[in-house]
């Protein structure tokens, strides 16, 4: 098992850093087996805890969260936005998505509407003008896009959006926002991704 934490004690709290490359699987083997080692940490004193390194699930914050307050009475900090979205991100990072957890959606997106998922989201229907769309990673709707869709919203480049046809004012990608303007709405746009370049290309 590669030791997916490490657990470094500074000033004024202690920093638990997991590596971007582990599994949650072993995370929670390491935390378990670190656990012990950290309990000693608090003989004394009662640190916070912020947590760092990888872009975490909320279930995944959840989970870690619980197995070291039910263990040790400290304030545990997550790097780890528990919100979608712009204002959430703290940090941009690339992780390959093609298998990850998909919600399917049955219909149109009305103006006012809003979904949002921390994994993939298929809309079997529209997102018309005024709904949202916000997914963790991938956004694939299988009508047209006329509202605003915001795929990466913890910070994944690496997300895309797909649609029928793309024809919405604005689109985001982790913490690239691309405003589409009046000439290129006339375009049948079809995917969007950010390039190598960190450009926001649509295609």
């Amino acid at each position: 098992m590669r030791n997916s934490i490490s657990i470094n004690t500074k000033k004024d709290e202690i920093v638990i850093k997991i590596s971007d490359m582990a599994e949650h699987k072993e995370i929670i083997e390491c935390l378990n087996k670190k656990i012990v080692a950290l309990k000693k940490l608090y003989k004394t004193e009662k640190t916070p805890i912020h947590v760092v390194g990888k872009i975490l699930k909320n279930k995944e914050i959840n989970e870690i969260k619980k197995i070291i307050q039910d263990n040790i009475d400290v304030e545990v900090n997550f790097d780890s936005p528990k919100v979608l979205g712009l204002h959430g991100i703290k940090k941009v990072f690339e992780k390959e998505i093609e298998n990850s957890e998909t919600k399917y959606y049955k219909g149109s997106l009305r103006s006012g509407q809003r979904i949002e998922f921390e994994g993939s989201l298929v809309i079997l229907g529209d997102v018309n003008a005024g709904a949202e769309v916000i997914a963790g990673e991938n956004i694939v709707v299988l009508g047209t896009l006329r509202g605003l869709a915001h795929a990466g919203a913890k910070g994944n480049k690496k997300a895309i959006i797909a649609s029928n046809e793309i024809d919405s004012p604005q689109i985001r990608i982790a913490n690239i926002v691309k405003e589409i303007e009046k000439e290129e709405q006339d375009e049948n746009y079809r995917c969007a991704f950010v390039d190598e370049k960190n450009v926001l290309v649509m295609e």
